[in-house]
């Protein structure tokens, strides 16, 4: 695996230990990690391995899914998510 640029290490770093089930969102990790949420989502679209890497527990502020996830469109997202348990109501995630 190439190595990752010291920002993108911390967003996985951030992102695997959102446990199954859960989700976090793009402005929670930009501002725990101090930089911005459209840089996290552009690490995220690059994720390397979303099995180790679990970008589908990922959403915008608001519970929605964001419309370029890179590993099977938003409905694969969503899918994921129900398949852990994850609750929506007319299509957002419910924080």
């Amino acid at each position: 695996m190439k190595k990752l640029h010291n920002k993108s290490q911390e967003v996985f770093d951030f992102i695997a230990r959102v446990p199954k089930g859960k989700v976090t969102t793009y402005g929670t990790i930009a501002e725990r990690l101090k930089t911005s949420a459209r840089a996290v989502g552009t690490i995220l679209h690059n994720n390397p391995d979303p099995q180790k890497y679990p970008c589908h527990r990922v959403v915008r502020s608001d519970g929605s899914l964001a419309t370029g996830y890179a590993f099977g469109g938003k409905q694969e997202q969503m899918k994921k998510l129900k398949e852990e348990g994850v609750v929506f109501k007319h299509g957002k995630v419910v924080l």
